[in-house]
């Protein structure tokens, strides 16, 4: 491994963080992306229980805000039961974006690493090439190990950069429409529960 490293140039440093940087990021969104924490069952088997502001004993609007993504939209719809429903449902698509804003973090980040991967491999392909015709010049074509170590370098950073950008992009692109499914999920219990919150109010009125 050292070798191959050793073979690719400086090129290979950055290539390596964009690698170790990546997989951080994939791991930390698998985990923090599981529909179990984002849309927990113990709230949405719940839902008119909330619509009547009575919530499980062990669950106060505090702790509903940490409980998980979704308790943080309906803590909002909660805490703003009473108020102008046109105020309310503002005050939950603020606190919608909030939630969309955590679940996206760090995707940027994912895609421009899938994004620049290549970009240095491509770029370590051209130091590579300027080498081989640097060792032309000094000792002609005739000479294969001179040529060796920039074609050599030439291609392992440009097979490392795709290695690095593919998997990455993928990540990227799975990560993107999970997002997406759960934040839908989101938006249709919370609807739901804005609906059940006016229909009890009606009911209690």
């Amino acid at each position: 491994m050292m070798d191959l490293l050793k073979a690719g140039g400086w090129l290979m440093l950055p290539i390596i963080l964009c690698s170790l940087l990546a997989l951080a990021i994939i791991l930390e969104r698998l985990w923090v992306l599981r529909r179990s924490y984002v849309l927990p069952r113990s709230l949405t088997g719940q839902l008119p229980a909330f619509a009547a502001s009575e919530p499980p004993y062990w669950l106060d609007i505090g702790q509903l805000r940490g409980h998980s993504p979704l308790g943080q939209v309906w803590a909002v719809a909660l805490a703003f039961r009473d108020a102008n429903e046109n105020v309310r449902r503002e005050r939950v698509e603020e606190a919608g974006r909030r939630v969309a804003h955590d679940l996206e973090r760090y995707l940027s980040t994912l895609g421009t690493i899938a994004a620049i991967s290549p970009l240095l491999g491509l770029l370590g392909t051209v130091a590579g090439m300027i080498q081989v015709f640097t060792a032309m010049t000094l000792h002609g074509a005739g000479n294969p190990q001179a040529l060796a170590g920039g074609i050599s370098q030439a291609l392992l950073t440009t097979a490392a950069g795709l290695c690095v950008a593919i998997p990455a992009l993928i990540a990227y692109r799975l990560f993107q429409r999970r997002v997406d499914e759960l934040l839908l999920g989101i938006e249709t219990y919370t609807a739901k529960l804005l609906d059940a919150q006016v229909r009890a109010k009606k009911v209690g009125g």
